[in-house]
């Protein structure tokens, strides 16, 4: 039923890790109209980062139901469910063969969700390709004024219908303002699983931070880590620096740790990073950011997006006490609303699809850019990931299940994804460091 009559809102969200399972619950429950009910269910997209019970918990947010399901079972689940609101938190390969098993799951249905979709963070990479693989979706919610202008102008550059990007903001975003310093004073670095990616360049920045330690032993030194070893985010972690420090001589005053980034920020004077969107949500709250430059801006570390950002600065200079003063233009057009805008950041896209919603007649079928015509030599092999055909329909054979997985399917399964994080974490690694030699 239209949002705008039940003042209630049936939803259901996609992720295939945890920091899209928070994007995307977090998205739906900004969503909803003010004051209104709302049912959330969870499905997470089985595969290599699906997440565990212990991030799920640190995740923090609750949904009605939750279950763990293949594509093709989501879909069987989507053709038989009545939603008002899909949220789609995936990578863009996911997205697309989403929309096209949607949309033929939905053939000759009188009616069917909004679709949305969109991003976990700060976009610096892929933009053609990740955006052109979510087109289709109803909204596709931008996080940023800046991100909003750069979407429109990919669509609008191939001949794409712009129409549905949607400026809001990032919905993790909230806590209390930043009102001076704490007793110890605390600085946290905010490790990304990625980024960098080489063993030299991540022992590097685990030495600065101890060092760090050592100069200031009044301060409380913390690196904020996002999974424990064999634990996987929406990136591979392949050199978790609990790993690379192990073993190691360190300071009293540095310490691990792990939890909530906004229980973290609660206690935060100084965050530091790569670039890892934990700088936005701290930026939001207005703790003092740095942006690290040791290791060069460079594309392949995302860190060149905060450019103008007045918060890029280097381990020297934190070291000799310098402290960041963000450009306040430059924090505006990123979405932050350091300025109390927030909460009236969703308000467009409530109002989108309210008025969706109340179509008469219903919504056209999902229409993406990609089609076998478009692009008949990248889109099959992109819905064949998923077992699904070019036409959208699953292949025969593909994996789904009409019951719950028995014990010895349940046991394989834990063992093949164990096995996998084994490989990708160890295995891989050492072969790379063979065949540099």
């Amino acid at each position: 039923m239209p949002a705008s009559t039940t003042k209630s809102l049936r939803v259901a969200v996609l992720a295939d890790s945890d920091t899209r399972w928070k994007w995307g619950a977090l998205t739906a429950q900004r969503l909803a109209p003010t004051g209104a009910e709302i049912r959330l269910d969870g499905y997470l997209l089985r595969g290599r980062a699906t997440p565990t019970a212990r991030q799920l918990q640190e995740v923090g947010v609750r949904a009605d139901s939750l279950r763990e399901v293949t594509g093709v079972e989501f879909l069987r689940a989507m053709d038989a469910a009545s939603y008002d609101v899909l949220v789609l938190a995936l990578v863009g390969g996911g997205v697309q063969a989403m929309l096209h098993g949607l949309r033929a799951a939905w053939a000759g249905a009188g009616k069917r969700p909004v679709v949305v979709t969109g991003y976990v963070g700060v976009v610096y990479e892929k933009l053609a390709d990740g955006l052109l693989l979510r087109h289709g979706a109803d909204l596709v919610l931008a996080n940023s004024r800046h991100d909003a202008d750069r979407f429109r102008a990919v669509y609008e550059g191939v001949g794409a219908d712009a129409s549905s990007v949607t400026e809001v903001a990032l919905p993790f975003l909230g806590g209390a303002p930043y009102t001076g310093e704490h007793e110890p004073y605390t600085v946290v670095f905010a490790a990304q699983p990625s980024v960098p990616d080489s063993r030299k360049d991540r022992v590097y920045l685990l030495n600065r931070l101890i060092e760090h330690a050592r100069r200031h032993p009044e301060r409380e030194v913390l690196l904020k880590l996002r999974s424990k070893p064999g634990e996987h985010t929406t990136h591979i972690e392949e050199l978790p620096y609990q790993k690379l420090a192990q073993g190691r001589d360190l300071p009293a005053n540095f310490r691990l740790v792990y939890g909530h980034m906004g229980e973290v920020l609660d206690r935060t004077d100084l965050l530091v990073t790569v670039s890892s969107t934990a700088a936005l949500e701290a930026l939001h709250r207005r703790v003092p950011t740095v942006i690290l430059t040791d290791l060069g801006v460079r594309e392949v570390l995302g860190n060149h997006h905060f450019t103008g950002s007045g918060c890029l600065a280097s381990w020297d200079q934190l070291d000799a006490g310098h402290r960041p003063v963000p450009d306040e233009a430059w924090v505006a057009r990123q979405g932050v609303a350091a300025d109390g805008s927030y909460e009236t950041a969703f308000d467009t896209a409530r109002e989108r699809i309210a008025k969706l919603l109340d179509r008469p007649g219903g919504l056209p079928p999902l229409n993406p850019y990609y089609t076998p015509e478009t692009a008949p030599g990248y889109l099959p092999g992109i819905l064949a990931r998923h077992h699904l055909g070019p036409d959208g329909v699953p292949l025969p054979g593909a994996p789904a299940a009409d019951k719950e997985p028995g014990a010895v399917r349940q046991i394989v399964r834990r063992a093949a994804r164990g096995a996998y994080r084994h490989g990708v974490q160890r295995v891989a690694p050492v072969i790379r460091r063979m065949g540099e030699l």
